[in-house]
């Protein structure tokens, strides 16, 4: 990459992705190339290691990501930390597992240019075979219905709404992506500049949340009712930090 300052930032959250990142991560890469080429901008990606004990950062690197290390776990923090890092003047949250479309870029930065919002999202589509697992997706899909937010799997800002938001609640263990597009919808009316969502695309995230927990285990820990409850306490989430899950 050239000397060029950045246009866009892409900021992906990690810890202990050494086993998803070569699958997931060239998916985005290919993403950035196609809007460069495209428009002739430039662009970065910042791996954000969130203290792997794994190869994480080197296969990050290998595939040519800027790293960041965050000793603190917390993926809100570790969001923020890349952010405070990054050059752009647009920001894109991506989560390290998520299958990227390859034009998922170039629509959000065709969003973010024009100046006719603050940001928004490409909405996730999740295909668990699990009844259980499919009950929680429906779940979450009804509760962003009527209170809005979007899930940070794929976020998308400016540099200026997310400082003058103040970032990710690093506070919250839970819910710290619905809470940002919440408030994200909120400056977005304000300034109307109202936030913007991609649902001619899906980014398509591993099924890895399912598969490690039961599926009445993700529904006790990780339903709507229970993620706001108790989304402030390390000591409720720390088995789904423990894990890749999260």
């Amino acid at each position: 990459m050239n000397e060029q300052t950045p246009e866009v930032s892409i900021v992906i959250p990690a810890y202990n992705e050494e086993r998803y990142l070569p699958q997931y991560l060239p998916t985005v890469l290919t993403a950035l190339r196609y809007w460069e080429k495209a428009t002739g901008g430039r662009g970065e990606i910042i791996v954000v290691d969130n203290a792997s004990t794994d190869a994480t950062a080197q296969i990050a690197a290998d595939y040519g990501a800027r790293i960041v290390a965050e000793p603190l776990r917390g993926i809100g923090r570790a969001r923020n930390t890349g952010a405070a890092a990054a050059r752009g003047d647009r920001l894109v949250f991506i989560d390290a597992d998520v299958d990227f479309p390859e034009d998922g870029i170039y629509a959000a930065m065709r969003h973010l240019t024009s100046g006719a919002c603050v940001g928004g999202t490409i909405p996730a589509l999740y295909e668990p075979t699990k009844l259980g697992a499919r009950l929680l997706v429906a779940a979450w899909a009804l509760y962003r219905r009527h209170f809005g937010g979007a899930q940070g799997v794929t976020q998308f800002c400016t540099r200026e709404a997310f400082f003058t938001l103040g970032g990710y609640r690093s506070e919250l263990f839970m819910s710290e992506d619905v809470d940002f597009f919440a408030r994200l919808i909120r400056l977005g009316r304000r300034r109307q500049a109202p936030v913007i969502y991609l649902t001619e695309l899906r980014v398509r995230p591993s099924l890895r949340r399912f598969e490690q927990w039961s599926s009445w285990r993700m529904i006790w820990r990780a339903n709507p009712i229970i993620a706001r409850l108790f989304r402030t306490s390390r000591r409720f989430w720390q088995p789904w930090y423990d894990t890749t899950v999260r």
